[in-house]
């Protein structure tokens, strides 16, 4: 990780600058500025198609940006996208650093497609290195549509406000049957495991949620279990035909997916 990027992980979720971005959440505007506002975020939203549209069955995974290339998440990262990126699967990250970094890099160390979904934010926020396709957005919210819209499965390792957030709107959107059952898999149990009680303990208990809301979770360390669930998940319950990575062949000048 060089020094650009490391002072990108520690901005990484400061608050805006960004004076257009605070005009448009800061109540009505005139009708024009409204109207030229809503072209622009449409345009956003086609953006975002084109680039993605022909992509293989995807799965996201949502994490930290903070955390170095020396801790154990991002190792658990890594190593779970190696996997699921064997079997098929493309890997959708933000295109940060961090966890995102991790899982963009376990696909491509076997030659997987691996693919961000980049946030502009008022500090510099540069993709990071292991990204065979990158899309830039202005706006969280189209970015989080991407980041859904195209995955069969969601794989959520420890993060902060931007983590949270992702996990619970996945869950809403299941729970409230805007989007199949996907599996959803909590990586990293100590840290996990305190929020999954709350949920069970307070939430259930006090019948905000249903337990069935919170039975769907898979809570693992284990990246080989996490790679099995969301494989057999996208087989067998969603009809996906999944066909197993195969390296490239230099005798027959093949090059891995996305190369130049």
């Amino acid at each position: 990780m060089n020094d650009r990027q490391r002072n990108t992980t520690s901005d990484w979720g400061k608050r805006t600058a960004d004076h257009q971005e605070r005009k448009f959440l800061a109540g009505p505007r005139s009708r024009f500025y409204e109207f030229t506002r809503a072209l622009r975020i449409f345009a956003e939203f086609i953006k975002g198609y084109r680039a993605l549209h022909f992509l293989p069955p995807c799965v996201t995974v949502f994490g930290s940006a903070r955390f170095a290339e020396d801790n154990h998440f991002y190792d658990l990262a890594r190593r779970t996208a190696q996997l699921l990126a064997r079997d098929g699967f493309t890997i959708m990250t933000g295109g940060g650093p961090g966890i995102m970094e991790a899982a963009n890099r376990g696909a491509r160390d076997v030659g997987g497609l691996s693919v961000g979904c980049n946030i502009v934010l008022p500090h510099e926020q540069v993709p990071n290195a292991y990204l065979d396709r990158f899309v830039e957005f202005r706006y969280f919210f189209v970015r989080k549509v991407m980041l859904v819209k195209y995955s069969y499965a969601f794989v959520i390792l420890p993060g902060g406000f931007g983590t949270m957030d992702e996990l619970f709107e996945v869950l809403t959107l299941i729970q409230t049957g805007k989007v199949e059952d996907f599996p959803v898999v909590l990586m990293g149990s100590d840290y996990w495991r305190p929020l999954v009680a709350f949920l069970h303990d307070t939430m259930v208990s006090s019948g905000t949620i249903a337990s069935a809301d919170v039975d769907r979770l898979l809570l693992t360390d284990d990246p080989v279990r996490a790679a099995t669930v969301v494989r057999e998940a996208a087989q067998r319950r969603f009809g996906v035909d999944l066909k197993p990575l195969q390296r490239p062949s230099r005798l027959l000048g093949e090059r891995r997916i996305g190369a130049r």
